[in-house]
């Protein structure tokens, strides 16, 4: 790519594409620049440290969960929201990692979608500090979701994925089955591939079924307006 055509939103974009082949830790200014063909000098116009890269990076990243869906109530806003986040996620795992070491405040993506969340929830009738203990929840538990599907832990073919879920269903079921029945059971699900779509969307039914159950509990206990 010659230097001249060189932009900030063409770094990011191929900082994202090595993040997600190799992780964050083979992101640096002098690795970025061999890609891109250019010199590191040529980086430090638009970024002056691997630091302030990792936050265009994530504010980048941040953004393509802020579209509105305009036609819908609140809480299927926020289900849209955590949608969308849930996908990034999954996409890009290393975003998990960012979001906990980047400074947020700092990204105009993450204050854009933290005030849309804040909007949409006070229609639900939380208070603004409530509002954003909900949407603090909601991000903690669109990362813990995603972290904890049911996948291999790296790319495997079709044999290599069956022995992997072959031992962790034997790792089960080598435990003491009379005082865990129920684990006993639960080994079965490892014969077959998990549907992790279906496990998404479950998991976004239970953060949303606690946030949708809480703000009927707003409603009732917030004082009336004048």
């Amino acid at each position: 790519m010659a230097s001249e055509k060189l932009s900030r939103e063409s770094v990011v974009e191929r900082a994202v594409d090595l993040i997600d082949a190799e992780g964050l830790e083979a992101v640096t200014v002098r690795r970025l620049a061999q890609v891109l063909g250019v010199t590191p000098m040529a980086l430090y116009w638009h970024f002056k440290n691997k630091d302030e890269l990792l936050a265009g990076v994530t504010d980048h990243l941040l953004s393509q969960i802020l579209a509105e869906v305009t036609d819908a109530d609140w809480h299927s806003q926020v289900r849209a929201m955590v949608e969308r986040l849930v996908s990034l996620l999954d996409r890009h795992p290393a975003l998990a990692d960012l979001l906990q070491t980047v400074d947020k405040p700092r990204l105009d993506s993450f204050n854009v979608a933290t005030n849309m969340a804040l909007e949409l929830l006070g229609k639900g009738g939380f208070t603004v500090q409530e509002g954003f203990l909900v949407s603090s929840y909601l991000l903690s538990g669109a990362i813990g979701l995603v972290g904890g599907a049911p996948v291999c832990p790296q790319p495997l073919s079709g044999a290599e994925a069956r022995e992997w879920r072959r031992r962790k269903r034997l790792q089960i079921e080598n435990l003491p089955a009379g005082r865990f029945p129920m684990l006993m059971e639960f080994a079965k699900t490892y014969e077959d591939e998990a549907d992790v779509a279906a496990y998404y969307a479950y998991g976004v039914d239970l953060l949303m079924a606690g946030v949708e159950t809480m703000a009927g509990r707003a409603r009732h206990t917030a004082p009336p307006r004048d």
